[in-house]
């Protein structure tokens, strides 16, 4: 079976892209091949870039977000995934309002699904470069943990 796998923040120019980039590499990095993406859960980023600053911590870990554009979520990706990973609790809410019967059900990205302790991913949008330090922090141990999970 081919992992599908979908994350999803607000406006899909910070967390879901980094969590698309990031196990996009380290799926790589493995040799394994995964299907990724990301959307968010509102409309008013679609067709932009990620954030600058998110794009730049990325980069400085040898990631490329570049060709990455935000879109928002759609009741079709809850069957052409097999995966949908929510960064937070309100974002996990707001998948399980939109979800059809028979639809995947979304989770957290941090928690049992990767091996992380349970919780939000922060938003660093209105932060500093800190902010997406930590982010991306976050985002590669719970991607690691997901891949254990696969093999």
């Amino acid at each position: 079976m081919r992992h599908r796998i979908l994350f999803v923040c607000l406006g899909n120019i910070c967390r879901s892209p980094s969590a698309e980039a990031v196990l996009r590499y380290q799926a790589g990095q493995q040799g394994l091949s995964l299907e990724v993406g990301s959307a968010g859960t509102g409309n008013w980023h679609v067709g932009q870039a990620p954030d600058a600053r998110a794009m730049s911590a990325a980069a400085g870990r040898g990631i490329d977000m570049q060709n990455l554009r935000a879109r928002q979520v759609s009741v079709a990706d809850f069957t052409r995934f097999t995966h949908i990973f929510a960064m937070d609790q309100s974002n996990l809410a707001d998948l399980q309002a939109m979800r059809p019967e028979g639809g995947i059900m979304p989770a957290l990205f941090l928690g049992p699904a990767s091996n992380t302790p349970p919780g939000d991913v922060p938003d660093p949008y209105y932060g500093g470069a800190q902010g997406f330090e930590h982010m991306l922090d976050l985002i590669e141990a719970a991607a690691e943990g997901f891949l254990e999970t696969l093999s």
